[in-house]
């Protein structure tokens, strides 16, 4: 099989865990693949997977190979993996909107000169783009939606700025022959995920939910950028939580603080009340602890794969599939049953 060939915007924690978890996986043979919801996607494997170019702003990134760049600080991500030299060198990228208040005090802008990214881009031979950008960046995501479109890569959108989910944008990568897929990438072991989970099974066991709500604090910068993210992220996440129960119930999801001393680390809570057989009461509280940037690399792996499979096929626009299974806002919002049977069906 021909490598999957892969350009990354944003070298944080996110892309720490995906390169690192490529690596791990490829190195632990494929007998052994724990963590992995799928170990073959379409004869793909993670040892498929290479990246090509990657683009940031930090000073301790841009010029360091890749390498070394998802280590650099202000990374927190648990190191897990041994990822050998890539020559990929980071190059610089437009800052736009993508450092917040917190990050400004914390990240060193590097002095370098701005590269004409989607040239770069071209130049590496990606065939995707995946924005791993912080979910305030909203102004740099859609800029990069649109190099992604001059080079000629189909563009994977693992922010909450609605973009995947846009008609306009999905006429636009079809017209260029090009799949897109997103909006903001749904976490393996997530408050969304379980939450929909919970809702979801008791539902279908003719359980009435009358109220229920997903609140989270977090020590990364994303979790820093509360006063850009907050409502975008509420109304996604809402919105997912919303579309499992057949019927309207007050629902209330999203992030509420930041807690820098949690670092990498993410504290979420969920409460469910309604009512079951013979009007008898119940509720449920759970809470659920994380790191964050593991919580996106199984995702991704099984994204890029299957948007392997969309290029092979000629696939273009917003797939579907893909979109409904791995993240939060896809264009249409499916019960995670659904969503799990759609995109098996597409892999096949």
């Amino acid at each position: 099989m021909t490598k999957i060939r892969v350009g990354l915007i944003g070298v944080g924690n996110c892309a720490s865990a995906l390169v690192q978890g490529v690596y791990y996986y490829s190195s632990i043979g494929r007998e052994s693949f724990t963590g992995l919801k799928y170990s073959n996607i379409g004869g793909f494997y993670p040892e498929d997977i290479e990246f090509t170019c990657a683009f940031d702003v930090a000073k301790g990134k841009v010029g360091r190979d890749l390498s070394e760049a998802i280590f650099a600080p202000p990374n927190n991500a648990p190191r897990f993996a041994e990822v050998p030299s890539l020559g990929v060198e980071v190059l610089k990228g437009p800052i736009m909107d993508g450092l917040n208040e917190y990050a400004k005090k914390i990240v060193e802008v590097d002095a370098s000169k701005e590269v004409d990214v989607a040239d770069k881009l071209k130049e590496s031979g990606a065939e995707m783009f995946i924005n791993l950008l912080p979910g305030g960046a909203q102004k740099a995501s859609l800029w990069y939606a649109e190099e992604s479109l001059k080079a000629g890569c189909a563009f994977v959108n693992a922010t909450p700025t609605i973009i995947a989910s846009d008609p306009a944008w999905d006429a636009r990568f079809q017209e260029a022959g090009l799949p897109i897929v997103g909006d903001d990438l749904m976490d393996q072991v997530g408050a969304t995920f379980i939450h929909k989970a919970i809702l979801e099974a008791l539902a279908r066991r003719g359980v009435l939910i009358s109220e229920t709500y997903q609140l989270d604090v977090g020590g990364g910068t994303e979790s820093a950028d509360i006063e850009r993210v907050w409502g975008a992220k509420r109304i996604i996440k809402t919105k997912t939580i919303e579309s499992i129960l057949p019927y309207k119930a007050s629902v209330v999801a999203g992030s509420t603080d930041f807690v820098e001393f949690l670092g990498n680390r993410r504290d979420s809570y969920m409460w469910v009340s309604g009512i079951y057989f013979g009007g008898a009461p119940f509720e449920i509280e759970l809470r659920l602890n994380t790191l964050d940037a593991p919580n996106a690399g199984s995702i991704l792996i099984d994204v890029i794969r299957s948007v392997k499979i969309a290029l092979n096929r000629g696939d273009s626009g917003h797939i579907l599939p893909i979109s409904a299974y791995a993240f939060k806002h896809p264009a249409k919002i499916t019960p995670l049953h659904e969503a799990e049977k759609l995109f098996e069906e597409y892999i096949k």
